[in-house]
């Protein structure tokens, strides 16, 4: 696992820049992307490249994480208006290319196991773009989630719903309580893993992540499992790692090497 450690200003092109470096290596790499705040500085950053024509989502797919079950077709709230109004609505991704799992199926574990056929079908995913919740979930596979498991039905715990309820104007029983979400071995099944995360709140989760004991207790472990996985750090969510100097060393002399 790679931990960079940098300003949360930082993050966004940095983060951006293994973006557009894949597209122009690959114009048709299948990319994952995440909702919530923690991307929301990579998709200014790329949509700014886009507009100023130094990058294009052209040839690219895509497949979101995650979406709530029960909110209907076009609701603000739902992933998929969010990824369209912060990201697709402002590159050039071809009609048809972005696709995300179907909250409003009349059956969900079918849905699901379409959703997995499609990423296959696509090839996999080339890079997977994550946020980390307070309790360590990644997408919304909450503690105690398989670290083997695939795109399935999950229930949210409160926590959660609280942190989210923001995006409800406050209210949690307005958050719905199950969600469609990628597995943790769907994850694992992504040529490169990227976590963004900022802020303290994050510290916890951060340290179990990068340094804690591989448990379904923290979903976000299954990460150190992961063949190339980056971490992207601003000090107040690193503040509670202990190999800090370590981590920097590298970034500082990787170049020397790779």
């Amino acid at each position: 696992m790679e931990v960079v450690i940098t300003d949360a200003a930082t993050i966004g092109s940095l983060v951006a820049d293994r973006v557009q470096a894949l597209l122009e290596r690959k114009p048709d790499a299948v990319l994952g992307l995440a909702t919530g705040s923690s991307p929301l500085r990579v998709y200014d950053d790329l949509a700014a490249r886009v507009q100023n024509g130094s990058m294009s989502f052209s040839g690219a797919h895509a497949f979101t994480l995650d979406e709530y079950v029960g909110l209907p077709e076009g609701d603000p709230r739902s992933y998929r208006s969010v990824i369209d109004v912060e990201l697709v609505s402002r590159v050039d991704f071809a009609p048809g290319a972005v696709h995300g799992p179907d909250g409003t199926a009349a059956d969900l574990d079918a849905a699901c196991i379409d959703y997995e056929r499609r990423i296959a079908a696509a090839g996999g995913i080339d890079l997977q773009i994550l946020g980390i919740g307070t309790t360590g979930h990644i997408a919304f596979n909450e503690p105690s989630s398989s670290l083997a498991s695939r795109t399935r039905v999950k229930t949210l715990i409160a926590q959660t719903r609280r942190d989210n309820a923001r995006f409800f104007d406050g209210d949690v029983d307005a958050v719905p309580k199950h969600c469609l979400t990628q597995g943790l071995g769907t994850i694992l099944d992504s040529r490169h893993a990227i976590v963004i995360a900022t802020g303290s709140a994050k510290a916890a989760a951060v340290r179990q992540m990068v340094e804690g004991s591989v448990s379904a207790r923290w979903p976000c472990t299954a990460l150190q499992l992961h063949p190339k996985a980056t971490v992207y750090l601003d000090e107040a969510s690193a503040a509670e790692l202990e190999l800090t100097e370590y981590y920097r060393e590298v970034v500082e002399h990787r170049s020397a090497v790779q």
